[in-house]
């Protein structure tokens, strides 16, 4: 092979590989904040429970203290009753100690109804707490997986930037600004070519060029998609897939 092509495909290798660090580093911060968005929305049911309960707790200090008022006024009455002077007056005074005990039955009720109403706010506020402690187990793996994925792929970049430049360096200029501007407009430099097609843009080549693609002494871009062109041999007993970074491309 044709050394300035050697050098375009590993040049290109190593563009492809750099692309797929720097988008999966600037892919890990949105995949955390995804989790830590899920996490508000937990820690928000587990707030609201808690806001529920209170609730149900206040209406029921406010039953009671209804209640014991109700209690009151009924001895009040009592006592009153037993200096009535008239039937009317002791039915007046009887009439109001049946409407405080039929509001104090109303208010019983009511306690009961919130009694059984904390069991389920009380079950919802578990349920949500429990599953919030998950979350937040899941974040912090997220994120120290993120940070260790990150140094990683870091660590790995700053080894590939310098040897990508490197090899760009011993390229002639012109074909590195012909590869960086197909690199531009199609998002690779580089087409493998297979039973006389560019597999990148799928555009039969003409017969010369095809000849001069398989001599692997030449240096030959498409005439369609202006990517470089490489010849596809499959290894012996073989009958493997042409690369995919040629095949999977378009024009």
């Amino acid at each position: 092979m044709h050394p300035d092509l050697e050098k375009l495909l590993e040049l290109d290798k190593l563009n492809q590989r750099i692309n797929e660090l720097n988008q999966e580093i600037a892919a890990l911060p949105q995949r955390v904040a995804a989790i830590e968005k899920k996490l508000a929305g937990t820690q928000a049911q587990v707030d609201g429970a808690k806001a529920a309960l209170k609730q149900v707790e206040t209406s029921k200090r406010k039953f009671e203290s209804d209640i014991q008022s109700l209690q009151q006024k009924i001895s009040k009455y009592r006592d009153q009753s037993l200096n009535v002077k008239t039937n009317q007056e002791y039915k007046a005074i009887n009439d109001e100690i049946a409407f405080a005990q039929a509001e104090i039955r109303k208010a019983e009720d009511k306690i009961l109804d919130g009694m059984a109403e904390t069991e389920t706010r009380d079950l919802e506020l578990k349920n949500a707490q429990a599953e919030l402690a998950l979350e937040r187990k899941e974040v912090e793996k997220e994120q120290a997986e993120a940070k260790q994925r990150t140094a990683e792929d870091t660590k790995e970049l700053s080894e590939l930037v310098p040897r990508r430049d490197a090899i760009r360096g011993t390229i002639d200029e012109n074909r590195v600004r012909h590869y960086e501007r197909a690199v531009k407009l199609r998002g690779s430099g580089i087409g493998i070519v297979r039973d006389g097609k560019c597999m990148a843009c799928y555009v039969m080549l003409r017969p010369q060029t095809y000849n001069e693609v398989q001599s692997d002494e030449h240096v030959v871009t498409c005439d369609s998609c202006g990517r470089f062109l490489i010849y596809y041999r499959e290894p012996a007993g073989t009958a493997a897939a042409a690369p995919a970074n040629g095949a999977a491309q378009q024009s």
